[in-house]
């Protein structure tokens, strides 16, 4: 039996997205919002599609203050795109370097120019524009009355805070990848290639329902590990090893993002005492995860935890962040980050320590915030390090 969540999302949640937005806009006397980048894209259109992965051609969605959004893309998204809920598709065959969408895109923006309006484009930290810096130089000085401000707030607001929907299509990667973890000791065995691990991984969150594994790290040493984002290399597992995957798979174009440790026929007592280290922080992150706590007092609640084996903390630069449509998403558990959690955001928690002589240990759980104690997605670790004896 299928019990897998319906794929995409029905008009209302997007009209939903839609009034969301709007409002804010309304409050900021915003006419209209240019997005560029695919997961916002998605957010208000539904268009989900591994074109992306091509940098050849920029796609772009308006967002009106007063009606539903408006798509300016290349003619060969126009079937896909004619699938979402989104009516007004205006197209032009791409790639033209000389004219890629911009007389498109004057001529929709060219009333908000004459209006002298505001439009929202997203400027903050890890966005992009995703269009040729000079295509972008040359939409502003057609559309000289416009004033360009900052949209970056009201769109991750909007993000952080995931639907029913969105959560179901998460818990539900989570739990695949959690199975996948349970096969562990049936797919890690010594003599294996570390590449051959990662790929024996992959295909086995594929058997278990995944859509696909673009992000799978790992680590592995004789009592520890140095490097967690290093491609595979050739090395085979050995006795001794502490081995650390981290995936993130996706369904339906949501991600899951979280790891597991284990050590191969033995454990040593060092690494043994920073797993526990680890799982004791997660489990201070999840009793501080609460909606009012700030990112920054949840990742000193880890951060107390972990000074007891590590004064300074991981090399990661923080304990977590945000999950969603993307693998890493605002906010961070940082002390930069003073967001305030709210329920139904679903985030990470990523407690990471330094020990030994230049060894690093990092675990990760993925959790929604509820009113009240957070709920697990991901199956929740065991205390101690697992140990894979097998050959």
């Amino acid at each position: 039996m299928n019990n897998n969540p319906a794929r995409g999302f029905t008009v209302s949640e997007f009209e939903a997205r839609l009034r969301r937005v709007q409002k804010q806009m309304a409050q900021k006397n915003i006419a209209g919002i240019l997005l560029m980048t695919e997961p916002e894209i998605r957010y208000f259109s539904g268009f989900l599609t591994q074109f992306w992965q091509s940098p050849t051609r920029p796609w772009f969605l308006f967002v009106p203050a007063d009606k539903k959004p408006i798509a300016v893309i290349p003619e060969i998204g126009s079937a896909l795109m004619h699938t979402t809920w989104i009516d007004d598709i205006r197209t032009w065959g791409a790639p033209a370097p000389k004219d890629d969408g911009i007389s498109l895109l004057l001529d929709l923006l060219d009333p908000l120019s004459k209006q002298g309006a505001k439009l929202g484009i997203m400027k903050g930290h890890e966005t992009s524009l995703r269009m040729p810096l000079g295509d972008y130089e040359r939409l502003l000085t057609g559309l000289p009355g416009i004033e360009i401000v900052d949209a970056t707030d009201i769109l991750r607001s909007l993000r952080m805070v995931k639907s029913p929907a969105e959560i179901e299509k998460i818990a539900h990667i989570c739990g695949i990848a959690s199975r996948t973890f349970e096969q562990a000791s049936e797919i890690f065995f010594k003599g294996q290639p570390l590449a051959e691990a990662f790929r024996a991984f992959r295909m086995e969150c594929l058997a278990q329902g995944a859509d696909d594994v673009p992000y799978l790290a790992g680590g592995i040493g004789q009592g520890g590990y140095r490097d967690i984002i290093s491609p595979p290399s050739l090395r085979p597992l050995q006795s001794g090893d502490i081995l650390m995957f981290d995936t993130g798979a996706t369904f339906d174009g949501y991600f899951c993002d979280f790891d597991r440790n284990f050590a191969l026929d033995q454990a040593d007592e060092l690494s043994r005492r920073a797993h526990d280290t680890l799982w004791r922080a997660t489990e201070a992150g999840l009793a501080a995860a609460r909606p009012g706590t700030t990112c920054r007092e949840l990742f000193q609640a880890m951060q107390n935890v972990i000074s007891e084996m590590d004064i300074q903390g991981g090399e990661v630069g923080r304990y977590g962040h945000g999950l969603g449509m993307q693998l890493t998403e605002q906010p961070s558990h940082a002390v930069f980050d003073e967001t305030v959690l709210a329920e139904n955001m679903v985030i990470t928690l990523e407690p990471s320590l330094n020990y030994g002589d230049g060894l690093i240990m990092v675990h990760e759980e993925n959790i929604v915030v509820q009113n009240g104690a957070p709920r697990l997605l991901s199956e929740r670790a065991i205390q101690e390090l697992p140990v894979i004896c097998g050959s």
